[in-house]
């Protein structure tokens, strides 16, 4: 038997939609591509009626089930593993990890046998931000026309669903798993761990410390870090806390911007 990615592993994730009528429509492919949690973050339009009507009587269960949150952090925070989507292809380092639609598969599939991953797409008109995509591990674009690049979230979804969902791929080795990894709370806790730190030894500009943790976060998303790893590097941040009593001379990344 091929491997298959677990699409029962996945939930769509719309940050901030503006149509109601998307929400319904994005619920009903999810559910075609065998995906059945789908989760919204604060939209414009929560018109019940719409939602129901674009979903389709056979994608109610999906539509009962939708779970609305008010920030993508608290949104994403039980997921172990988080895909963004974007149009953009600009040379900013948050998108090391792009990669087209047709190859996402081959890299979460051996994740979804025991991870929760998330499908993170954006708003109709502006897409993910900078911000959204830090908390992501991987980012996914669809290859389209140079002429016209704009697609419709639903469609979105429906493309990137569809590449999981037909791809197979080489025969898997015997007894071969998987553990879980670290959840994006977990991720995120880490992350202020390592801000805090590092703005007390003067690593990084206390004055805009988010921007030089992209580079920290892009370190971690290039290895699949787990629950005790998390908690080891934790631990360390306390220690190195309670410990460091003096000053660097701020040699860390604020000197490296390149």
């Amino acid at each position: 038997m091929k491997n298959a990615v677990v699409m029962e592993n996945l939930a769509v994730v719309l940050n901030r939609p503006r149509y109601a009528g998307n929400i319904g429509s994005a619920a009903r492919c999810a559910k075609n591509m065998g995906i059945r949690d789908v989760v919204v973050v604060d939209p414009s339009d929560r018109d019940e009626e719409m939602i129901r009507k674009m979903a389709t009587h056979a994608a109610s269960d999906v539509v009962d089930k939708i779970r609305y949150e008010s920030s993508l952090k608290e949104a994403l925070a039980h997921f172990t593993y988080v895909v963004g989507t974007t149009a953009r292809m600009g040379g900013s380092h948050l998108r090391r990890s792009m990669v087209p639609s047709t190859e996402l598969a081959e890299h979460i599939e051996p994740l979804s046998r025991n991870n929760r991953i998330a499908l993170v797409f954006g708003s109709e008109d502006r897409g993910l931000s900078n911000t959204d995509l830090q908390m992501c591990h991987m980012i996914a674009t669809i290859p389209v026309s140079e002429s016209f690049k704009s697609i419709n979230l639903s469609h979105a979804v429906m493309i990137v669903c569809y590449e999981l969902f037909s791809w197979r791929g080489m025969d898997p080795p015997p007894a071969f798993s998987t553990p879980r990894l670290a959840s994006s709370a977990e991720l995120e806790g880490m992350y202020e761990s390592l801000k805090d730190l590092f703005m007390e030894i003067d690593f990084i500009n206390a004055e805009n410390p988010d921007y030089w943790m992209v580079a920290v976060r892009n370190l971690f998303s290039r290895t699949g870090l787990y629950s005790r790893d998390v908690k080891i590097i934790k631990g360390i941040c306390r220690q190195l806390g309670h410990h460091g009593n003096g000053r660097t001379s701020g040699g860390g990344l604020k000197k490296q911007k390149s």
